[in-house]
């Protein structure tokens, strides 16, 4: 009943902009995995039984035989892919939880009053006051403790009471998840916004797009985004790299490729 599962069949590290047999580090084909060598001397075999549903970098850590394999790994496991936050009545964002030192925001925004709480300690340079007064002028924000549980409280100018988590709005709240990944006391590498404009007030965009950018100089950021204003605010920076991705009868291109112009992909023979 697996069948339609994907195999894993061919993987490779291999050092340069295109794959060489003389550039690889770590080899695999199907169930085999070994380290590439020079012309004369054998093949080191790290494993003969890798099941076909797991990928090496999984699977194998060998910091003495394979250092780049195990440098690769680590990489791509401190790169954040933040894909969907949900704000309906129960996401765990509006819920209070036990407050711990965060300085990473979960993908589900599970501990957003202690990432925040921990930015407001960390942080010296005022930046989430800054982007809150950015977004919602005279507003002021704060976490609660209630028997070790963090909750969080968003004074707004003209309210006579702060709003808990669980009686802000959709975009509000997905706001001040953003503003907590973005302004992580511990930048990735690389960080992946899918959609960050979903349930935004339009209002809110030209400050979401300079919270992007001050968070693009501490690390690379990708963002997916189908907001025309959005992109504008982003594009208008000289650091932004635009690309325009299209349909073309089911399949996606990029707005003005041609055969000259695509990156040279090479990769391995399965």
């Amino acid at each position: 009943m697996f069948e339609l599962d994907p195999r894993v069949k061919r993987e490779c590290v291999w050092h340069g902009p295109l794959y060489r047999k003389a550039s690889a580090l770590v080899d695999r084909r199907n169930n085999f995995v070994w380290l590439s060598t020079m012309r004369d001397e054998e093949p080191v075999m790290l494993t003969q039984h890798l099941s076909d549903t797991d990928s090496m970098l999984a699977s194998i850590a060998d910091p003495e035989r394979a250092p780049e394999m195990l440098a690769v790994r680590e990489s791509l496991r401190g790169w954040r892919f933040y894909d969907h936050f949900r704000t309906d009545t129960e996401s765990p964002a509006r819920i209070a939880q036990i407050g711990t030192f965060t300085p990473v925001l979960h993908p589900d925004g599970s501990n957003l009053a202690a990432a925040l709480q921990t930015i407001l300690e960390i942080r010296s340079d005022e930046a989430l006051a800054t982007t809150i007064e950015d977004a919602f002028p005279g507003s002021r924000l704060y976490v609660e403790v209630q028997n070790g549980r963090f909750e969080l409280q968003l004074r707004q100018h003209g309210l006579l009471r702060s709003l808990s988590a669980a009686e802000l709005s959709d975009g509000t709240l997905r706001y001040l998840l953003w503003a907590a990944a973005l302004l992580t006391p511990r930048p990735p590498e690389l960080m992946v916004l899918n959609e960050p404009e979903t349930s935004l007030h339009p209002d809110l965009l030209p400050a979401l797009a300079r919270l992007i950018l001050a968070a693009a100089t501490n690390t690379q950021i990708i963002v997916v985004s189908h907001s025309a204003i959005l992109i504008e605010k982003l594009v208008a920076e000289s650091t932004c790299t635009h690309l325009h991705l299209m349909k073309s009868f089911g399949e996606t291109t990029l707005d003005g490729s041609t055969l000259f112009n695509k990156p040279k992909w090479s990769w391995p023979a399965r």
